[in-house]
């Protein structure tokens, strides 16, 4: 097992340049939901913390889950590399993490796995400690913040697809099945009482705002609410809490669900967690009076702002999330 202190690394690697200190902001969720948002906040602020479901049981993830018994490391992965140092060498090691091997014939067992979800499996293993295996590859990196699992231990999500009859639903289990299973209902996490991260949790509670989204509804974001002691704690932190929607509603795990609905679901899940501000993309909520009214069944504020790319693909933009996440931080403060 490796002791001692982290190495130093490049001159530049892990500053935060021209990075302002800005508030403490803990940001939850999991894939490229997360690194859009992440890719976002590390813009305002030094003092950034991901926190990132471990539920996936899919693609390289899930096999090195499988085999080996680890938390999936992909979404980790993906945050690690939103964060990494704006150099080149911070730069070269996220193209190396976000590398995948291919073999001509297709037949390798490293086939489609991530370099980064073999690096992080390797120091989890070698440290013997989750917290601090993603410590080192942050520094590797010279990530802008650090990244943290919601749990260290591997988590399941199930649900319910809901009936098109009305009739009772089909039990799905899996991150990867419920992605793609339609319209679900009663998600629930495995086992039902994990513990959190400790780490995490006291993130949360020192944090300045807590920012939720955006991602998958059911398998990013819903699960952070779905662990009890990390509900309990977002529930009970000083903090302000900041909610950004997804530009797209209907997905193949909300199939005809509206922006408003997923605020609905949200409610349903967490009764006792309250949000201060919602950030949204006007046309992409369908009828915006409706969606202001279940915002403010959350007691949040609406924040409606172009956050996407140009053109056709609902992706969100670093730089205009960045600043929607500014205008409701400067304009809600503690």
């Amino acid at each position: 097992m490796f002791t001692g202190q982290l190495p130093l690394v490049p001159p530049g690697a892990g500053s935060s340049g021209g990075t302002p200190k800005g508030p403490s902001v803990v940001a939850l969720g999991g894939g490229h939901g997360l690194a859009a948002s992440l890719s976002a906040l590390r813009l305002l602020t030094a003092d950034l913390t991901a926190v990132v479901t471990v539920a996936d049981d899919g693609g390289s993830s899930g096999r090195l889950r499988r085999d080996f018994g680890v938390i999936p490391p992909g979404d980790l992965r993906m945050a690690l590399a939103a964060l990494c140092d704006d150099t080149d060498w911070g730069r070269t090691w996220r193209d190396v993490m976000q590398h995948r091997f291919t073999s001509p014939a297709g037949t390798s067992g490293l086939e489609n796995h991530a370099m980064g979800n073999l690096l992080i499996m390797t120091l989890c293993e070698l440290l013997g400690d989750v917290v601090d295996g993603l410590r080192w590859a942050g520094a590797l990196l010279g990530a802008r913040g650090q990244v943290l699992p919601m749990s260290q231990i591997p988590l399941m999500i199930e649900g319910t697809v809901a009936s098109p009859t009305g009739g009772p639903g089909e039990l799905i289990r899996g991150q990867a099945a419920c992605a793609v299973a339609g319209r679900l209902e009663d998600v629930r996490l495995l086992p039902e009482n994990a513990p959190a991260c400790p780490e995490a949790l006291s993130a949360i509670e020192f944090a300045d705002w807590i920012v939720l989204g955006p991602g998958s509804w059911y398998t990013s974001v819903l699960p952070h609410l779905l662990l009890p002691e990390m509900r309990q704690a977002l529930s009970d932190t000083p903090a302000r809490r900041c909610l950004a929607m997804n530009l797209l509603s209907d997905t193949k795990e909300t199939s005809g669900m509206s922006a408003s609905d997923h605020l609905r679901v949200l409610q349903r899940t967490a009764p006792e967690f309250t949000v201060d501000a919602v950030v949204a993309e006007y046309g992409t909520v369908g009828d915006p009076a409706e969606f202001e009214r279940a915002a403010a069944e959350l007691g949040a504020e609406v924040h409606f702002g172009r956050v996407g790319v140009s053109g056709q693909r609902a992706v969100h933009d670093p730089l205009r999330l960045a600043g929607a996440y500014h205008e409701v931080f400067s304009g809600s403060g503690k």
